[in-house]
């Protein structure tokens, strides 16, 4: 076999577009459903032959796949969600990107799909976002994001599950809405006996697509009865795991001495995501709040929930993730049984949530130095 190329972000070609699309206002950003994406894209493709192709960065545009290419029979698919951030100070940042591109590389090992250097990965989102950021996120947009998705697919034309030959990487920027303030706070429903999200020996710890489609119908029954997500069980005795595609937390005082605590599922079980929020979340309150909370990364049931409402020790909640980045849940509502969860007025975060929130917060738009947040070298010729 001959010399497998890595991937490399010096070898990155360069063909901007001649026909820049308007950048959307934020009343056209609220009012379709589609996700608008900005100008350029970066790709690479990769067989197994020969490694990686050089990375182009070019206009946005659709892909071309054969109709048999493995991403569309056997989910051979993964990918990454990260945001970058128009600061108050007018620079934009990304926040821990090495660890978006360290999972990205972990997912892809999980579904054999080709590995890659991680900091490699990383240039190519600096650069594509130097090109795009500052025309479609512009200095007037402080305090807003425009989200970053990096993907791998396998696009071998071969019906029969087997490890992909051919795969490409893609890296496209678009904008979200804001998710993280729901009017009331967020409520959850409990999914149903006979679904669940993940399971041990699966690959719920990994972001890959096979992970999300499935859990839609039971989501869509949440949203008909007035919930926003599922809190996802697991087990015969209902351990906590994920509230929709986040991070689950509580903050409770402990039975046993009144101390309080925050507590998020475990690890080591590999039924949750290894979330870039919630690894953020624990390590500031560790830091932070040392003597103040206890940190627990551990296994807890819907009825020690039950029990910590009843018992009137039960504190706060809130979700994590890059989407709904910290968000304070008021409801969790389980097998006709409503738990209400303390917020502030109207769903606003409670104590530690908003510190939280605040901290994070101020990293990422750029109120607090910290190298968390990275700053992105823009290229200002490019600003219309």
């Amino acid at each position: 076999m001959g010399f497998s190329q890595p991937l490399d972000a010096s070898r990155l070609t360069y063909t901007l577009t001649a026909t820049p699309r308007e950048v959307p206002d934020t009343q056209t950003l609220s009012s379709v459903r589609q996700t608008i994406c900005t100008d350029h894209m970066i790709t690479a493709s990769w067989n197994a032959e020969h490694g990686w192709s050089a990375p182009e960065l070019k206009p946005y545009g659709p892909l071309s796949l054969e109709p048999s290419a493995s991403c569309l029979h056997y989910a051979y698919e993964c990918f990454e969600g990260l945001k970058a951030y128009r600061g108050h100070d007018g620079k934009l940042r990304m926040f821990r990107t090495d660890r978006n591109t360290r999972r990205l590389l972990m997912s892809a090992q999980r579904i054999s799909l080709p590995e890659f250097d991680p900091d490699e990965l990383e240039k190519l989102i600096y650069t594509l976002l130097s090109v795009d950021g500052a025309r479609w996120l512009p200095r007037n947009r402080a305090g807003s994001f425009l989200y970053v998705r990096p993907t791998i697919i396998g696009t071998d034309a071969q019906l029969g599950v087997a490890r992909p030959t051919e795969a490409l990487l893609y890296i496209i920027v678009g904008y979200m809405a804001r998710l993280d303030s729901p009017a009331g706070g967020k409520r959850l429903l409990t999914n149903p006996d006979d679904t669940v999200r993940s399971w041990v020996g699966g690959f719920g710890y990994a972001k890959v697509g096979a992970n999300y489609g499935p859990a839609v119908l039971a989501t869509q029954e949440a949203f008909r009865q007035g919930y926003h997500q599922i809190l996802w069980l697991y087990g015969p005795d209902g351990s906590c795991t994920e509230a929709g595609g986040s991070n689950f937390f509580v903050v409770w005082k402990r039975p046993e001495d009144g101390k309080k605590e925050l507590v998020t599922a475990p690890l080591d079980d590999r039924l949750i995501l290894d979330g870039v929020t919630r690894r953020s979340c624990l390590e500031l309150v560790r830091e932070r709040l040392k003597g103040e909370v206890e940190v627990s990364e551990r296994k807890f049931t819907i009825g020690d929930l039950l029990a910590a409402a009843a018992e009137n020790r039960l504190l706060e909640s809130f979700a994590a993730g890059t989407a709904w980045f910290i968000t304070p849940i008021s409801l969790v509502h389980h097998r006709q049984q409503d738990i209400h969860i303390p917020t502030g007025p109207d769903g606003t975060p409670g104590d530690i949530t908003g510190k939280l929130k605040g901290w994070l917060g101020d990293m990422m738009y750029g109120r607090v130095e910290h190298e968390w947040a990275r700053v992105v070298a823009e290229r200002r010729e490019n600003n219309a």
